[in-house]
């Protein structure tokens, strides 16, 4: 089933700014649609939204091309998992699953199939009748994860489901999570503020901040064409580095001088100004050199064995982010040469990104040399 949200806001007090403001976005049936975004951005607002629980101020919501504004939570055909879990402790695992189809009223071998069946799926068939205090963090998410199964319902929305775990335990449900929804071929919703978990299980995901919609791709084409500061910032670890560039002439040139101590070539002329080049860390390599030689110190390495990360402090007081292949070995204080290897984006001064290399968002190009 698949819904669409058409300039939805919401705002507690007509007073105040919303808490969200023209959301437009259209969600395919069978996908898994990540919100994603800091604390505060209203994220989850608008997952309580979609379930009912929280009315829309304006705009509409589409399930299965039908207007659910004013649809009770019960008849909007979707089910929903908590990060709290949302467990019964003195019933059972199975009771747990069952619990939605018996206040539906649901014949009792049905339920029995169905609560079977979603504990099947879950691998939860041999712990049906312990309580969830006998259970680990990962199985009780699991036990939620059956009980939206056993619904029956086309539509699931997840709210940070996965952040009560540990780093292994989550890697191994992002991986679950998103196997059960492509077998059961589900319309999923799923709210993080983890950009790891954006880009590892969504088909599209729609960024929040300050309001508004930032963007809407799929997880690739938000790294690869941020579009703006905050995109590129949230989704890529090490964050990119955001580094102040000049026009070097007092007519359209195609040339940048970083603050840093590099220059940018532009394939075509960009006006005079200042700039900001977005630099991921992987496209900076960092060259040891003499001591009264380059544009930046080393002051922190953190070696990560497949790949080092380097912390860099420029001349000019601005911390440099660089990751470079393999075990590079540098010491502390160490002059290095910063140079750029690869791609780079260039933004304007309303932080939007207007071109990059390669390829553009409007008729500028940008070459590195």
């Amino acid at each position: 089933m698949g819904i669409e949200l058409q300039s939805v806001t919401k705002a507690y007090d007509k007073n105040e700014q919303p808490v969200l403001h023209d959301v437009n976005a259209e969600i395919q049936d069978g996908e898994l649609f990540v919100i994603v975004g800091p604390s505060g951005c209203g994220k989850s607002t608008l997952l309580r939204m979609i379930a009912g629980i929280i009315p829309i101020t304006s705009g509409r919501l589409l399930i299965n091309n039908q207007v659910m504004n004013a649809v009770p939570p019960k008849d909007r055909q979707l089910s929903m998992v908590f990060q709290s879990y949302a467990l019964y402790p003195f019933l059972t695992v199975a009771d747990n699953v069952a619990f939605g189809l018996r206040a539906r009223k649901m014949p009792a071998e049905e339920i029995e199939q169905r609560v079977n069946d979603a504990l099947n799926m879950v691998n939860l068939t041999a712990f049906r009748d312990r309580k969830p205090r006998e259970l680990s963090g990962g199985q009780r998410q699991r036990v939620a994860l059956a009980r939206a199964i056993a619904s029956d319902s086309k539509i699931c929305l997840m709210d940070e489901p996965l952040s009560n775990l540990d780093a292994q335990l989550r890697v191994r449900m992002r991986a679950e999570i998103r196997e059960l929804q492509r077998k059961l071929g589900l319309t999923l919703i799923y709210v993080t503020h983890d950009q790891t978990e954006a880009m590892t299980m969504a088909d599209h995901v729609m960024v929040l901040n300050d309001h508004h919609v930032q963007q809407i791709d799929t997880p690739l084409d938000i790294y690869n064409h941020p579009a703006n500061h905050f995109v590129a910032q949230f989704f890529g670890t090490p964050q990119i580095n955001l580094l102040t560039a000049t026009t070097m002439s007092s007519k359209a040139t195609r040339e940048l001088q970083v603050a840093e101590g590099f220059q940018v070539t532009l394939e075509r002329p960009i006006t005079v100004g200042t700039y900001t080049v977005g630099i991921r860390p992987n496209q900076l390599v960092a060259t040891p050199v003499a001591a009264n030689e380059g544009n930046a110190t080393v002051v922190n390495v953190e070696a990560l064995g497949e790949t080092t990360i380097i912390e860099a402090m420029a001349d000019n007081g601005k911390a440099l982010r660089i990751v470079q292949a393999g075990q590079v070995q540098l010491p502390l204080n160490q002059r290095i040469a910063v140079t750029v290897s690869g791609k780079v984006f260039i933004f304007d001064e309303h932080e939007q990104l207007i071109a990059e290399e390669g390829g553009a968002t409007s008729d500028q190009f940008v070459s590195v040399h």
